[in-house]
């Protein structure tokens, strides 16, 4: 298909969503659960950045039978504090796009609440374990 309604215009100004990748759908939803966290969280998550990677590189002696969907990076003396979702193990355990987006809440959750010290629950309203 083409044409101008599939280019960034007046209408659509990121262009159709359709035509993005899966990977600039995934930070879409990625910047736009963080922004949600943030706005909840202001002063304790001013520091942190969000960071989106295909996925974990994990040591030849990794042992788990899982893989990581997420990492916290603490701040050094040249960079914020990071948190770091993994893509792919994360698409790969969503079936629909309503799947992604509670997976990718989920995970956010958790690894903030870690980081602040308090139960995944008081982070978000919309968050449920399992």
């Amino acid at each position: 298909m083409r044409g101008p309604g599939l280019r960034p215009g007046p209408r659509a100004p990121e262009g159709v969503p359709a035509q993005r990748t899966r990977r600039e759908q995934f930070d879409a939803l990625a910047l736009a659960t963080m922004g949600d966290l943030e706005a909840r969280w202001p002063s304790e998550l001013a520091a942190t950045e969000l960071a989106v990677e295909e996925v974990p590189l994990l040591p030849d002696h990794w042992a788990a039978e899982t893989v990581p969907l997420a990492s916290y990076v603490a701040p050094t003396a040249k960079s914020p504090a990071r948190l770091v979702l993994f893509r792919q193990p994360i698409e790969h355990r969503a079936e629909t796009r309503t799947d992604l987006a509670a997976l990718v809440l989920t995970v956010l959750v958790e690894q903030v609440a870690e980081v602040l010290g308090v139960p995944p629950e008081d982070i978000h309203p919309d968050y449920e374990e399992d």
